[in-house]
């Protein structure tokens, strides 16, 4: 037989393979695992050229994947003064002052909604610390953001915009913008003029932040956007990335049957460890920026439209795309638009059933979780936004929504007993991008979620794994340590499962392993 790449020893082992729960080593080549079981098991597939590391007791799991994140996208997202830490608007314009110009402006990102303390967003608010400087601050939700004078005078915006999507240059009662842009198209138009980093900044930020997250044993990530793929195509050539990518480019209201067609074209292109699968949409915005669609307005009177103006417009594009075989995620965060994205694949038959899935889901009645596992719609939320709300309901998103709908968050263990497939991620530039915090959070909900149970240890852990595959339509290649599956492996210092949520956080990751490369190595002596 050839001989492996890469054996593996000394481990404990949980493959979540049902054939074969437990073992204690594997051995790799080609990018596949080629035999799993004991020391013994692996010892003929020793060659000449073959790495053995003895993992000295450090638990090995199917390699950890985020079922939701940016990270070529959020290089620019993330790009200036981060912002998360403020926590009012003391601290805001404190911030502003201090901040760092580039090319003669102040970029900001992760700044909470909280932090305005309930008055609206205005650039007056800040006006006087930035003074002549032009500025473009993005909200933490991505989806909106504050701009002052300067930034809307260099952007050549005065007045309010019509959109094909639902987007708003908030305007004051003169028709004057406030600086609040809501949504991707009213941001877009300040955006373009923003400052932007090279190319030669990009691809190393890229590689960087790629191999941060293999350092906190990621080994896959959902993207749901679709990058810059002429980047991600040139680094791919040049080295290997340390996580495997799978895009979903976006569709956004007002594709024709061009776009559409261009989209089913883009389906399959890819590389080593990347590759387009798959088209996102979105349904609605967000709670805190009065854009998530609900079946009754928010406290403030809004949330009651849709992203995509004639939403039979969306079921339209879902149908076309299902039709040639896309799989399909939408971005649903209201319970109209978890509804309507439900309704829209029971309108697919039952060849829809294990194709598509929601993004999100922050607020659903009772009557929706089973249609979930009905319909073969996978879930997939994101734990480490519970930690932007508060337990007290004081919160901009439970205040946004009331008590009922607030107390309906996040629903990731309701979510697992109606049967659905729950996919776990961060949502990365949104939440931090630490696989092991999802994890946790995903174990114990925080702020407006901490009342209800959180998923079970192994349930976290399938929603890193077994069940990430699975709403990517891959339960055949990848989520558990088998023969033939993806040579995808993460090992850590504690066992995910038995571990207490705060050690699981702590935990050293002793090797992560994506497509048969050893993308993060930790200290020999974190292992235990």
């Amino acid at each position: 037989m050839p001989a492996a790449d890469l054996v593996l020893t000394g481990a404990r082992i949980r493959t979540l393979d049902p054939a074969r729960p437990t073992a204690t080593a594997v051995a790799l080549r080609d990018g596949l695992i080629t035999a799993v079981g004991t020391a013994d098991d692996i010892r003929d597939w020793r060659g000449p050229g073959t790495e053995t590391v003895d993992l000295r007791g450090a638990h090995l799991v199917p390699g950890l994947t985020d079922a939701h994140s940016h990270p070529v996208w959020g290089l620019d997202m993330a790009t200036g003064t981060d912002l998360s830490g403020v926590t009012d608007l003391a601290g805001l314009r404190a911030a502003l002052a201090r901040a760092e110009r580039t090319e003669g402006w102040v970029v900001g990102y992760g700044l909470d909604h909280n932090a305005f303390q309930g008055r609206p967003v205005h650039h007056e608010l800040v006006a006087d610390v930035l003074g002549g400087t032009p500025a473009f601050l993005r909200l933490y939700d991505g989806h909106s953001a504050l701009v002052n004078g300067p930034a809307l005078a260099a952007a050549g915006v005065t007045g309010p915009r019509a959109f094909d999507q639902r987007a708003q240059v908030v305007c004051d009662a003169s028709g004057r913008p406030t600086g609040h842009l809501v949504e991707h198209a009213a941001m877009d138009l300040v955006g373009a003029v923003v400052p932007r980093p090279s190319y030669g900044e990009r691809r190393a930020r890229l590689l960087e932040l790629l191999s941060a997250m293999a350092a906190t044993g990621l080994t896959g990530a959902h993207v749901m956007d679709g990058g810059d793929l002429e980047l991600v195509e040139t680094v791919a050539r040049e080295t290997v990335l340390p996580v495997r990518l799978r895009f979903a480019p976006w569709c956004m209201p007002g594709a024709d049957a061009d776009a559409l067609r261009e989209l089913i074209e883009a389906q399959d292109r890819g590389g080593r460890h990347w590759l387009v699968g798959g088209v996102k949409f979105f349904m609605d915005g967000t709670v805190e920026g009065g854009t998530a669609w609900l079946e009754h307005p928010d406290c403030h009177g809004q949330g009651t439209d849709a992203f995509w103006p004639d939403p039979r417009a969306y079921a339209e594009a879902v149908r076309t795309l299902h039709a040639a075989g896309v799989r399909t995620a939408t971005h649903a965060i209201g319970d109209a638009a978890v509804r309507h994205v439900l309704d829209t694949v029971a309108s697919l038959g039952p060849g829809g059933h294990g194709a598509h899935r929601i993004e999100h889901i922050e607020t659903a009645p009772d009557e929706l979780l089973p249609r979930f596992a009905e319909l073969g719609v996978a879930a997939s939320l994101q734990p480490p936004h519970t930690g932007y709300t508060r337990d007290d309901g004081t919160d901009e998103w439970s205040r946004r929504l009331g008590g009922d709908r607030a107390a309906r968050a996040w629903r990731l263990r309701d979510l697992r007993e109606a049967g659905a497939t729950v996919a776990l991620g961060s949502d990365w530039p949104i939440a931090h991008y630490d696989v092991r915090a999802v994890l946790a959070t995903a174990r114990r909900p925080k702020g407006a979620a901490a009342h209800r149970p959180g998923l079970t240890a192994t349930q976290a852990l399938e929603g890193c794994t077994s069940h990430a595959a699975a709403a990517a339509g891959e339960s055949a290649v990848a989520g558990r340590i088998a023969p033939g599956f993806r040579a995808d492996l993460t090992a850590l210092a504690v066992d995910p499962v038995h571990a207490p949520g705060d050690e699981l956080t702590d935990s050293p990751v002793v090797l992560t392993v994506t497509g048969g490369h050893v993308t993060h190595r930790g200290p020999a002596e974190e292992i235990r």
